[in-house]
C-alpha cells in the first residue's frame, strides 16, 4: 500500500504514540503518517521525524474533517471521556466517511458480544455505529494492559496485598506495545470487508499475580478477595466516592464472570503477520535492587481502578 496515508488519533497518548512509532519502525514513510492530537507540542519529536501532525478534537467535527483530508486508513483510539465516547466516536466516523477513508481500525473492548463489563456499552454502540456508517472497519477488542498491574508493583509490595473482588476470574492482559503493534498490523493488512479481533495475552488471576510478585521480589504479597459489597466499602474508606467505588467493584465483578479472559489467538496472529516478536510475556514485576526494602503500609485497593486496557484512556 505504497500510496496509502495512515492516520492515528490520540497520537500523544500511550497507545497512539506507540502506534505511530510502530508505523515508522515498519518502514512506512513519515510523510504518509498523520498524527492527530489536541496539542501539537506534545508530539514535537514526531514532527521532527517528518510525521504530519494535525490538530483536531473529538468534540469538534470541523477539525476532524480537516484532519482526515487525504487519509486512507484510520486508527481510531477510543476516547477517555466516559459517557461522551459514543458521540465523540460518531463525530470521527462521520468525518472518516466524508473523507473517503477506506478502513477504520477501532480499539474496543474484549468479548464485546457478551460482556457485562461496565465499560462495554459505549464500545458496543460504537461498533454498531461503524456498521451503520458503511465504512469498512476492523474492531480490536482489547483486553486489559499488563501495565495496569506492573505500574502498581511498588504499592502492592508496600501493602503486602492486592485487594479486590475478582475471585478466580482470569485476565488475558497484554502490554500496550502488543496492542499498538496489533493495531498497526490491522491498519496495514490487505483485507477486504470488516471484522473483529479478540485480543489478549496469556491469562492469569490475581492470586497468581500475587504469587508471581512474591516469587520475584522476595516480599510476601497475597491477594485478598472480598465480596463486592465489602470491596465497595473498602474503596470508600480509601477515599473513593460511592459512584466510583461501585464502578471499580463492578469491573472486578465482571472479571470474576470471565469477561476479561479469551482463548483467542488473534493477538499472536496479528503480531506474527507483521513479522514481529511477541511482547506478550513481559516480566510481570521487577526484582528489588540489592539493599532496597519495602515496608507494609496502606492496602493496595482498586488494583486496576479505571484503567482498562485499550479502551481509550485518551482523547484526541
Amino acid at each position: 500500500m505504497t500510496n496509502s496515508v495512515y492516520a492515528v488519533t490520540g497520537a500523544s497518548g500511550h497507545l497512539g504514540r506507540l502506534a505511530v512509532q510502530d508505523l515508522l519502525a515498519r518502514g512506512v514513510p513519515s510523510s504518509d503518517i498523520v498524527a492527530i492530537v489536541r496539542t501539537r507540542d506534545k508530539v514535537a519529536e514526531l514532527a521532527q521525524r517528518g510525521v504530519d501532525v494535525r490538530v483536531a478534537d473529538y468534540t469538534r467535527p470541523d477539525t476532524l474533517r480537516t484532519a482526515l483530508v487525504g487519509v486512507n486508513r484510520l486508527l481510531l483510539v477510543s476516547s477517555s471521556a466516559a459517557g461522551q465516547r459514543l458521540a465523540q466516536h460518531m463525530n470521527v466516523i462521520a468525518a472518516a466517511k466524508t473523507a473517503g477513508v477506506s478502513r477504520v481500525v477501532y480499539t474496543g473492548i474484549l468479548n464485546a458480544d457478551h460482556t457485562s463489563n461496565p465499560l462495554a456499552g459505549e464500545h458496543q454502540d460504537t461498533e454498531r455505529a461503524l456498521r451503520d456508517a458503511g465504512v469498512p472497519f476492523i474492531v480490536l477488542r482489547n483486553g486489559w494492559y499488563t501495565e495496569n498491574y506492573v505500574d502498581r508493583l511498588a504499592q502492592y509490595v508496600e501493602a503486602g496485598e492486592i485487594v479486590g473482588a475478582a475471585g478466580h476470574g482470569r485476565i488475558s492482559a497484554a502490554s500496550r506495545q502488543d496492542y499498538a503493534a496489533a493495531a498497526v498490523a490491522a491498519l496495514l493488512q490487505k483485507l477486504d470487508g470488516s471484522r473483529a479481533y479478540e485480543l489478549g495475552g496469556p491469562a492469569f488471576d490475581l492470586f497468581e499475580l500475587a504469587e508471581a510478585i512474591t516469587t520475584i521480589t522476595g516480599t510476601a504479597v497475597r491477594y485478598h478477595d472480598l465480596p463486592v459489597d465489602e470491596y465497595i466499602d473498602a474503596l470508600k474508606q480509601s477515599g473513593l466516592d460511592q459512584n466510583t467505588a461501585e464502578f471499580v467493584a463492578a469491573l472486578d465483578a465482571s472479571i470474576s464472570r470471565g469477561d476479561l479472559e479469551t482463548n483467542s489467538q488473534d493477538l499472536e496472529q496479528l503480531l506474527g503477520s507483521a513479522g514481529r516478536r511477541s511482547y506478550r510475556h513481559p516480566r510481570p514485576v521487577r526484582p528489588l535492587r540489592p539493599g532496597q526494602h519495602h515496608h507494609r503500609g496502606r492496602r493496595a485497593l482498586g488494583h486496576h481502578a479505571c484503567r482498562g486496557g485499550g479502551h481509550g484512556r485518551r482523547r484526541v
